[in-house]
């Protein structure tokens, strides 16, 4: 199987301004900061008893998770990509899929080994991709890391909403192995096709 995967050579930038001399408090940027702070009260949310907490979180989950898509979108098309925007949008990400999937673990909603190897790859990721930032490489997502990005919004979304109801159980059982199976594959890619950025520089 061939994933098409781009890895491009990048200027480094200034971490605090774009090529058009903008300020790295743009809109993507907010909106990934705002992603950030919508972490902790899903959290709260999720945990506490809140009256109706699975719309609740639901809502808060999806909001967070349209801010992804939209910094990405408005960033391209108006050209204010910034090196600390391209390193603040995955740890977003990543806070927001960890607290939500841990936070499912506690209400026993999700197995805890399988939170476990899909937690452990997105930071196993973002590592790799951190450290290719740092070398001047920036490693786009390809169509399987995207299709991981999709079914784990979908199934934390079902697990959130099926919280106080039995009859998303084996739907949801089925959307967390799908996810699994996706976040293990994605992951061997992604380090087979990028193994030259963790050997550049060695002897």
């Amino acid at each position: 199987m061939v994933v098409d995967q781009r890895v491009t050579r990048v200027r480094r930038l200034d971490p605090c301004r774009t090529k058009r001399g903008l300020t790295v408090w743009n809109i993507p940027n907010l909106l990934t900061v705002f992603r950030i702070f919508l972490v902790p009260l899903l959290v709260v949310v999720l945990l506490t008893e809140v009256p109706d907490k699975e719309y609740w979180g639901l809502g808060i989950f999806l909001l967070a998770a349209l801010t992804d898509a939209l910094d990405g979108i408005i960033a391209r098309r108006t050209q204010t990509i910034t090196t600390t925007g391209a390193m603040l949008d995955p740890i977003a990400d990543k806070l927001l899929m960890s607290a939500a999937f841990i936070s499912l673990v506690e209400l026993q909603q999700a197995p805890a080994w399988m939170v476990t190897l899909i937690v452990g790859r997105e930071f196993a990721v973002t590592a790799l991709r951190m450290i290719a930032l740092e070398r001047g490489i920036a490693i786009s997502a390809n169509w399987l890391g995207k299709a991981k990005t999709t079914s784990q919004i979908i199934t934390v979304s079902i697990l959130i909403f099926s919280l106080n109801s039995d009859r998303w159980e084996l739907i949801a059982l089925l959307a967390l192995w799908i996810t699994v199976a996706l976040t293990v594959a994605s992951m061997v890619v992604y380090f087979w096709q990028n193994r030259a950025v963790l050997t550049e520089g060695k002897a």
